[in-house]
């Protein structure tokens, strides 16, 4: 892996275990998995090794444990950590209360000392995730004027742990983001403007919005839990989180995305209708909006998206059979667009069905 970034000094870590195991995973899981992402001090570079977790030999204590929430989690704590902070029902009831879904019972936690984690993540990191598994350390982490505590690590590895289970078509959600962050924070025109760039591990580290997602699914737990410090170190301070990226982050987590949503409309072009429709399609959200059109026997319309300024052609619809027209196209920023239109051949009954993100 190439070097992580700056920040200060701190960075946490998000390293994908690539041979640990997949695990259960989520209906809504992204696939295929993307390239390991990490947080690291500066100038350090690592991956998470699976082999060196089995060769580590630390002595685990732990298991399936069941919380005060009801739910169960798994934690396996290091027993060279100090007594008092290698208690595994007290990591397991911290994680619970992390803001979550159905992805909590598919975690494996380990809390390990700072060199026991490096020694598995590789390099200088602070910590790391992958198939369901993270990695991190059980004590705070004094690091320059700022450092890091145990919980802001272990919140920003829950973070992508998240992002694991959610879905965000056509991009990988670990990467990007999930889907209604991905969208207010505008990570598709940022990358269309390369102001961002995701899964980069190296010099570009700052502006990866798969970290930036991290940094914000923490903030926002930390806010609900009533922690205002807010530090903001690892990512680039244009990705710090508006009001709506942290609501739209507890809706990603809560209320997960999962499929287009259908809307259909109809038009009958007569004699005495006007030969050009306009349909306005919001599309709140990035991603894939795919237009069915069914024309008139004989009917040779033709079908274009249009920008919110109802000009700009963004898309043409393509003949896909003797009545249908297939239009895609990839939503980056456009928060509305037209659909036209225009009748030529055959009058009759023109029906719209509209996938959109």
């Amino acid at each position: 892996m190439a070097p992580g970034r700056l920040a200060p000094l701190a960075a946490l870590s998000a390293a994908l275990l690539v041979v640990l195991g997949a695990g259960a995973r989520s209906t809504a899981a992204p696939t295929p998995l993307p390239e390991a992402p990490s947080l690291f001090l500066a100038g350090s570079e690592g991956t998470f090794s699976a082999a060196r977790l089995a060769q580590s030999g630390v002595e685990w204590r732990g298991g399936p444990i069941a919380t005060s929430t009801g739910e169960t989690v798994r934690v396996f704590v290091s027993t060279a950590l100090p007594p008092e902070r290698a208690v595994p029902e007290d990591w397991a009831e911290r994680i619970a209360r992390f803001t979550h879904g159905p992805e909590l019972g598919l975690l494996t936690a380990y809390i390990a000392t700072l060199p026991e984690v490096q020694g598995v993540c590789g390099g200088r990191a602070l910590g790391c995730y992958g198939r369901n598994r993270l990695i991190a350390p059980g004590e705070d982490v004094p690091l320059g004027m700022t450092g890091a505590t145990a919980e802001e690590i272990l919140r920003h590895e829950y973070g992508h742990h998240v992002a694991f289970h959610r879905a965000n078509p056509p991009w990988n959600a670990l990467d990007w983001g999930p889907k209604r962050w991905a969208s207010v924070a505008d990570v598709c025109a940022r990358v269309a403007r390369k102001e961002a760039f995701p899964g980069n591990q190296g010099a570009n580290y700052a502006l990866n919005p798969g970290e930036a997602w991290a940094e914000t699914y923490r903030l926002m737990d930390e806010r609900k839990a009533g922690i205002t410090t807010a530090t903001w170190t690892i990512v680039a301070p244009g990705f710090y989180p508006s009001e709506e990226a942290l609501q739209a982050a507890e809706a990603d987590v809560l209320d997960p995305w999962i499929r287009p949503t259908t809307v259909t409309a109809e038009r009958t072009f007569a004699r005495s209708t006007r030969k050009t429709w306009l349909l306005p399609l919001p599309t709140p959200l990035d991603g894939e909006l795919r237009v069915s059109v069914t024309l008139p026997r004989r009917g040779a319309h033709d079908v274009a998206l249009l920008a919110g300024d109802r000009r700009t052609v963004l898309a043409h619809g393509t003949r896909t059979g003797p009545r249908r027209v297939l239009l895609t196209h990839t939503v980056c920023g456009q928060r509305n667009v037209v659909l036209r239109v225009t009748q030529r051949g055959a009058l009759g009954r023109v029906l719209v069905t509209a996938a959109r993100p």
